[in-house]
């Protein structure tokens, strides 16, 4: 039976939502791997609004679920409506918009809280032992909900102490690599949190899908 995946965005664009190389990689390896999938995204306004051509915040409002539409070509549903039972496993793509709009990492760090529908989302299908994947810097979603996990956001030093403060076991991953926690059943990569090409992105991407589709 085909599996049915969650997929977790947090707007469109790096600097202020999802990563959408990022998300799309990951929808095509969940497409390649015969994977059914639904994405959903928090009905909230965004944390802040970067102009991705100057790098500039500039002042307006963005709604969450309406930027995370446009990488889903609308086929989204509100975080409040993600059920457990209808998933085999929960993945959650990165971008700042994790840090930023799916919990206040980048700006509180190991003291972040977690948005409340994500984290209603992410403790369900860890307490129904289904398997739960993170990109990039989404870990630290993991890091915060999970106790002792182990994951990989990479080799950023600062980063990797802010997790380990939290009691999760980091480890340092080059491209296309993965961290599997099989008791947590948690998997996670890098992609951006290292310097990389898009081609390293769908390797660590594809190589993360495999690993969760096995653990479901």
């Amino acid at each position: 039976m085909n599996k049915n995946i969650a997929v977790i965005l947090s707007g469109c664009g790096f600097q202020d939502g999802a990563e959408i190389q990022e998300s799309v990689m990951t929808l095509l390896a969940l497409d390649q791997q015969a994977a059914s999938y639904q994405c959903f995204a928090p009905d909230v306004e965004q944390f802040k609004v970067q102009n991705h051509l100057t790098g500039v915040q500039v002042s307006e409002s963005r709604n969450v679920l309406v930027e995370s539409a446009r990488i889903a070509r609308g086929e989204i549903k509100a975080m409040s409506e993600f059920k457990v039972d209808d998933f085999d496993a929960l993945v959650m793509p990165g971008g700042f918009g994790a840090a930023l709009n799916l919990s206040s990492f980048a700006v509180d760090g190991p003291a972040c809280s977690i948005n409340p529908e994500v984290e209603t989302a992410v403790r369900a299908t860890f307490e129904a032992q289904k398997p739960i994947g993170a990109l990039c810097i989404a870990p630290v979603i993991l890091a915060k909900l999970i106790p002792s996990v182990n994951l990989t956001i990479g080799d950023d030093a600062g980063v990797a102490e802010a997790l380990e403060s939290l009691g999760a076991k980091h480890s340092n991953t080059s491209h296309g690599e993965v961290v599997v926690d099989p008791l947590n059943k948690v998997v996670t990569t890098p992609c951006y949190m290292l310097d990389a090409k898009v081609s390293d992105i769908y390797k660590g991407a594809d190589a993360l899908v495999r690993e969760v589709l096995t653990l479901a």
